[in-house]
């Protein structure tokens, strides 16, 4: 085993001293030693349960024959990070996440490991770790949120909050109905009830085969999401037997699957980061391009929030993961899930029990995969938009612009009425690098729907969404301003087009104009020249790479 390197031979007496210190038996020493990361922290709804489910898994290691160590991976919620200083901070986490898995595993020499994880950038974080490491691991996400109620209604995190604040604004809803609205939304534990990016994140972890089958879906608050974790916990020690790692789970063919799934559901745009990013450490080329290609052959077959009406639970109750790789099975890989069983084997055993909630394909509700990837002038490097958020009406857009170098000046102007039919709001230096840590842009486009202003404003960004973002949003447009890409040089005023179905995203300027522009141009100062974020800004590359660190 691994962590004989710890624990075997004479020169390693100070070692198991150390060992028996932690209340560790003769017995262990001959036992694999498995990691538990947890990022349980009372700050995230979505991690408030994981002490549960960490004795559920330690209960399993034991069980499994194996020796469990519990340790701490940091968190952020990036619903309170969001609209400040705070949300320059979640993706730039990510990296620390990997990074904390590497060195906690490597210094103690771990045989295999368990992460806990649930909501956004902490999920892809740990995938990046353990598949930097290779060295057998299965991921337990905690599981989505129920949805909240108010006067019958189901309610969701963002479209009740985000979206009903500036609908309050507008005077469609009362103070006193937005104060019962932002009481009720969040029932308790769990991460936020639609397709946001933890839940993405949770469903595609299952697809890639790196979490048991119905772990995606598995409500927070439900028994079976606890028998997951003990039954992972199990499992762990059996990887570790066999030999089985990462590498031989996240493989190009996998990432496909989980692609597929991504565009089949319609999930969150920031996937296309942290897929690349996996990717990247895992030792698989994927760029871009990829996404696309799927994307134009993946139909789209849930219809699930924010820009759709049906919720996680929905998704839970109709077979989870397993139903829809059911569906999509003449479209995938038959690859290795941690469990032992590939693909087409879990999907043959899955039930569909709502045929409206996971449609068939050829009733699919968009011909094509939820993401879509823009080329053009502003954007020679690629732009992102989740277009199964699009209304029909916005698919194609043309649009004047109102650009801002900071997401909170969008904001106000937004909230005070100064944005009109017509415009195309730009949002630049919010990148990987100038904002730092690309920023989500949930408050603007949220702000922007709550007005009714979905059908006829568009925003592009430099910076990314949030899940819960959906209307004519471009986001990762890369180059990024502060590394002299062609949005630095837009003015108030010019033409955006924008043609979803085509692929195009174009300033209407000449070569020579944005040559002319350029000669004069100056990138905004940095926004932060201390601490963590300004290592980061020095580090990290662009959107289109995955914000990958250098």
């Amino acid at each position: 085993m691994r962590s004989d390197k710890i624990k075997k031979g004479l020169e390693r007496v100070p070692h198991r001293a150390l060992l028996h210190a932690t209340g560790l038996s003769r017995k262990d020493l001959d036992r694999p030693f498995i990691g538990l990361a947890s990022s349980f922290t009372d700050l995230i709804p979505g991690h408030i349960g994981m002490r549960e489910l960490e004795r559920f898994i330690e209960r399993g290691i034991c069980y499994g024959q194996g020796v469990p160590f519990l340790f701490g991976v940091p968190g952020i919620c990036d619903g309170i990070a969001m609209g400040h200083l705070g949300m320059c901070y979640p993706l730039a986490l990510r990296e620390i996440v990997a990074d904390t898995i590497e060195t906690v595993c490597n210094a103690h020499q771990l045989d295999g490991i368990i992460c806990l994880t649930n909501c956004d950038k902490i999920t892809p974080g740990m995938l990046m770790g353990v598949a930097r490491l290779n060295i057998p691991a299965i991921v337990v996400t905690a599981g989505p949120m129920l949805s909240g109620r108010y006067n019958q209604r189901k309610l969701a995190f963002v479209h009740d909050t985000y979206e009903g604040m500036a609908r309050a604004k507008k005077g469609e809803i009362s103070a006193e109905e937005l104060a019962c609205l932002e009481m009720e939304a969040c029932p308790g534990a769990g991460s936020c009830q639609g397709l946001y990016t933890a839940n993405t994140m949770a469903c595609l972890t299952e697809a890639l085969g790196m979490s048991l089958p119905g772990s995606g879906t598995a409500l927070a608050a439900g028994a079976k999401k606890r028998r997951i974790a003990q039954s992972s916990g199990e499992r762990i020690v059996e990887l570790v037997r066999k030999g089985i790692k990462p590498r031989d789970i996240i493989t190009k063919k996998s990432l496909e699957n989980a692609i597929v799934v991504d565009m089949a559901l319609g999930g969150s745009s920031n996937t296309v980061l942290h897929l690349m990013a996996i990717a990247h450490e895992a030792g698989i080329d994927l760029d871009l391009k990829t996404f696309d290609k799927i994307s134009k052959r993946i139909p789209h077959i849930t219809n699930i929030e924010p820009a759709g009406t049906h919720f996680m639970e929905d998704l839970e109750y109709a077979g989870g993961i397993p139903a829809v790789l059911k569906r999509l099975k003449p479209k995938l890989n038959n690859i290795l899930n941690v469990s032992g069983e590939k693909t087409f084997a879990i999907a043959d055993k899955a039930k569909i029990f709502d045929e409206d909630v996971i449609r068939p394909l050829n009733k699919a509700y968009h011909k094509q995969g939820g993401i879509a990837v823009l080329y053009g002038n502003i954007a020679p490097n690629g732009a992102v938009v989740k277009q199964s958020g699009v209304s029909a009406k916005m698919m194609k857009f043309a649009g004047k612009c109102r650009v801002f170098n900071r997401e909170e000046e969008a904001l106000w102007a937004i909230m005070n009425n100064r944005i009109k039919k017509g415009d195309c709001v730009v949002i630049r230096y919010e990148g990987p690098a100038g904002g730092p840590g690309m920023r989500e842009m949930l408050a603007p486009t949220a702000a922007i729907v709550g007005l009714g202003l979905a059908d006829s404003v568009a925003l592009i960004t430099d910076g990314r969404f949030s899940g819960g973002t959906k209307g004519p949003c471009i986001g990762h447009i890369s180059p990024e301003a502060s590394s002299a890409g062609p949005i630095a040089i837009l003015k108030d005023a010019d033409i955006i087009t924008i043609d979803i179905p085509n692929r195009k995203i174009e300033a209407r300027l000449s070569k020579e104009e944005i040559k002319k522009r350029f000669k004069n141009w100056k990138p905004v100062a940095p926004k932060i020249k201390t601490g963590y974020l300004s290592r980061y800004s020095r580090l990290v590359s662009s959107a289109d790479k995955g914000a990958i660190l250098k």
